[in-house]
């Protein structure tokens, strides 16, 4: 008897650590209970006919899974009477089961239970005769235990329900060297049962699979994050240079254009005078902070309408040249076709040429521009 304590202890403690490397969620104590109803027959299984003598037998049952692989639960059966006695029930029996999922055991657990699944089934508990008086005058306890498999079927989506086919051998441990499993104090049990399984904290009715990563794996990926991040500083830091030179540029600009504005307003413009008008990346239309540069274009070349334009776009590098080409030229005709359109210039007095891709400043993002030259009559 010790021997087979030994080795279910033994056989219990491999199903709870066959699956040890892996984490679960939907763990929790209040996690992956069950409750099932089973009804079926009992019939002993000698010295007697099998079918004829067998009895209706149902009852409940309420459990938890432990382990995707170990499940422990309660089962309450109780036998309908078919004997001369006027009792409506001859016996009930309340028993400890434990549950070992085979397929999860040999094949381990893929996150969800699978459509069909085998259990093997043992447990031990107390069963008792219920008598009538009238053949006598008291009931009879008795020790049993049970051996089995069950035959689960889970269904639906969330696996929510199980039907099952469960045949056991179930045997009394009474009387003369009552902890020997005795086939002449034995019963044959065929039940089906239908289970509900309750749902879990991570929204499932079952265990799923937790991802979690190696910790030399996590460290891998910190330092590759820390990596990126002082990456991204140094990047930063470059394009906050850049757009400083590139304010700075920008002021530059403005000051000429201002210093223009003022010799147009004094009406000083030297015979060949140049204006610049910058363009964003990839744009063809002027901005509004270059419009006041236009409007003194319009004005000197409205006072003095011997003066001529020529207007120069060009491109930065970037893309294929086909484009560079379209881009610079549309830049070229945009200045002329502001003058043209909002100022009513001759366009006859306007020459809008594209130059393609810039080389007049040494940055090439600098060559987004148009050059505006005035050509002052005599």
């Amino acid at each position: 008897m010790k021997q087979k304590i030994l080795l279910a202890i033994a056989t219990v403690a491999m199903a709870m650590s066959a699956n040890a490397q892996k984490v679960y969620e939907g763990t929790k104590f209040t996690d992956n209970w069950y409750i099932g109803w089973n009804a079926g027959g009992v019939t002993p299984t000698t010295h007697s006919a099998f079918f004829k003598d067998m009895r209706f037998t149902t009852g409940l049952e309420f459990g938890k899974q432990v382990t995707p692989i170990l499940g422990l639960s309660f089962e309450a059966m109780t036998s309908i009477n078919r004997t001369a006695s006027s009792t409506a029930f001859d016996g009930a029996r309340l028993m400890a089961l434990g549950k070992f999922n085979l397929n999860n055991w040999f094949a381990g657990y893929r996150g969800e239970p699978r459509l069909f699944e085998v259990e093997a089934v043992g447990g031990i508990g107390w069963g008792i005769d219920v008598m009538n008086r009238g053949y006598c005058d008291w009931d009879y306890c008795y020790m049993a235990s049970k051996f089995g498999l069950n035959f689960n079927f889970n269904l639906g989506e969330s696996k929510a329900w199980t039907l099952s086919v469960k045949p056991s051998l179930v045997y009394r441990m009474d009387g003369h060297r009552a902890y020997l499993l005795n086939v002449n104090k034995s019963s044959v049990e065929l039940l089906a049962g239908v289970t509900y399984h309750f749902r879990n904290s991570n929204g499932k009715h079952y265990m799923t699979l937790a991802n979690v990563c190696d910790p030399a794996e996590m460290d891998a990926l910190n330092a590759k994050v820390n990596e990126l991040r002082r990456e991204a500083q140094e990047k930063e830091a470059l394009l906050a240079a850049e757009s400083a030179r590139a304010n700075d540029l920008q002021a530059q600009l403005d000051e000429a254009n201002r210093k223009a504005v003022e010799s147009m307003e004094k009406n000083t413009v030297s015979p060949a005078w140049e204006a610049i008008i910058t363009f964003r990346q990839d744009e063809v239309v002027i901005s509004e902070n270059q419009h006041l540069l236009i409007e003194r274009i319009a004005s000197y070349m409205e006072k003095n309408e011997k003066a001529t334009l020529t207007v120069k776009g060009y491109a930065s590098p970037e893309g294929p040249a086909a484009v560079n080409t379209r881009v610079a030229q549309q830049r070229a005709d945009a200045v002329k076709n502001m003058l043209v359109d909002k100022y009513n210039i001759d366009a006859a007095r306007i020459t809008a040429e594209g130059q393609g891709v810039g080389d007049v400043f040494s940055r090439p993002k600098w060559n987004r521009v148009s050059i505006a030259t005035l050509n002052v009559g005599e």
